[in-house]
């Protein structure tokens, strides 16, 4: 019976996870199989592979063929190497204690290769989020002069969506109690609160984080820490509740009384008096 060592589909669409087996060649690509050798996940950076590396080797030894791509995940993690240092044992080239020795080194040199690589990725996912952060803080200040500067000079202010007047107002009404979500989201800085059918707006300095529920909240919800963005002198507090993110602005002062870490459970809370109802 003629083997090979091959990748067997698993996962969902758009995010695929393989099985590395060892089957008979006339056998169906998803079909019945000898022996599974281990996983492969594509979707992580790096690729996450777990592989037996003995048994794998033993199929080698049987005379079982690698596929293209399994041969090239094999080879990462070492097997094939394992494969051909045995064969070196056999021949009488060194004893298979050498042979240990030599796999064991190969294995911590790998290591310490792919923590580098993680470290890296690491680096530069921060600095990407960081400079993401940088421009849109930047971005911020700009739309926060130009309407602080608008609205200094006006006494009445109207916003439009597509030349249809969502608002006329004075600039503190539209900032404090904006009726639609459309000018809640263009003067910026307010949460989104979802209420049953209905939704409400909420200025995020307005928005408070406790550790507890006390008898002196009376509105809020559980949620749990996702993010956390520095901003120079305040911070943002990005919690999740279900599908629905409310942000809390705090101050540098503020935030450092309190600790805030991310996958923290917390409660989310505000006045009555805060929360203003959107009419659509």
């Amino acid at each position: 019976m003629s083997v090979k060592i091959r990748l067997q589909r698993h996962g969902k669409k758009g995010k695929p996870f393989y099985w590395i087996v060892a089957a008979d060649s006339r056998s169906k690509r998803d079909g019945k199989y000898l022996e599974k050798l281990g996983t492969y996940n594509p979707n992580t950076n790096p690729a996450t592979i777990e592989i037996d590396i003995d048994s794998s080797v033993k199929w080698l030894q049987n005379g079982a063929q690698p596929t293209k791509t399994a041969r090239n995940i094999l080879s990462y993690k070492g097997v094939m190497l394992k494969y051909h240092l045995l064969g070196g044992v056999i021949k009488g080239a060194f004893n298979e204690e050498e042979a240990e020795k030599r796999f064991d080194a190969w294995l911590e040199e790998k290591a310490q290769r792919i923590d580098k690589k993680k470290s890296e990725l690491q680096k530069l996912k921060e600095e990407k989020k960081a400079k993401a952060l940088k421009n849109e803080k930047i971005a911020n200040e700009a739309r926060i002069k130009a309407q602080e500067e608008a609205l200094a000079l006006a006494t009445t202010a109207v916003v439009m969506n597509d030349g249809v007047i969502e608002q006329i107002d004075s600039p503190l009404n539209l900032f404090n109690k904006p009726k639609s979500r459309f000018v809640a989201e263009f003067v910026g800085s307010h949460n989104i609160i979802r209420r049953g059918s209905h939704f409400s707006s909420l200025r995020m300095d307005k928005t408070k984080v406790s550790d507890n529920l006390s008898k002196n909240i009376k509105t809020g919800v559980r949620t749990k820490i996702a993010d956390i963005e520095f901003l120079g002198d305040s911070a943002r507090i990005i919690m999740k509740n279900r599908d629905q993110t409310i942000i809390a602005s705090v101050d540098d002062v503020s935030f450092m009384k309190k600790e805030y870490i991310v996958g923290k459970e917390v409660f989310c809370h505000w006045d009555a008096k805060d929360l203003h109802d959107l009419e659509y």
